[in-house]
């Protein structure tokens, strides 16, 4: 990488947040309000998807993201999660409840 690039998001946020089970409550119940800005079709967790899902994150720290039709739905919501460096915060129906703060400016604040 040269030295003028900018990090991307996967340097600078490598973990994804460790949240206790009243954090992700939280976090479910402000989730519960927004629309899914993610859209997963027939073709799965992409990388045209990461992307999304990593630009998503980087501009609102929470996010939906709707599964359309998963074989095994518990699964791709966890590769969201682990390949996007978020912390899976719940599973409703076919939507996943993302979670990662932002690196130099997080704007929700768990207690």
């Amino acid at each position: 990488m040269s030295a003028d690039r900018p990090q991307s998001t996967e340097q600078v946020a490598s973990t994804p947040p460790s949240l206790t089970g009243g954090q992700r409550q939280k976090l479910r119940g402000r989730a519960h309000g927004l629309e899914p800005v993610v859209l997963v079709g027939h073709a799965g967790v992409t990388d045209a998807v990461m992307t999304a899902v990593d630009e998503a994150l980087q501009a609102h720290e929470l996010i939906k993201v709707r599964l359309h039709q998963p074989e095994d739905k518990r699964a791709a919501a966890a590769e969201l999660a682990g390949r996007g460096r978020a912390a899976l915060c719940g599973l409703v129906g076919h939507t996943v409840i993302l979670y990662r703060p932002h690196p130099t400016s997080p704007r929700i604040v768990l207690d």
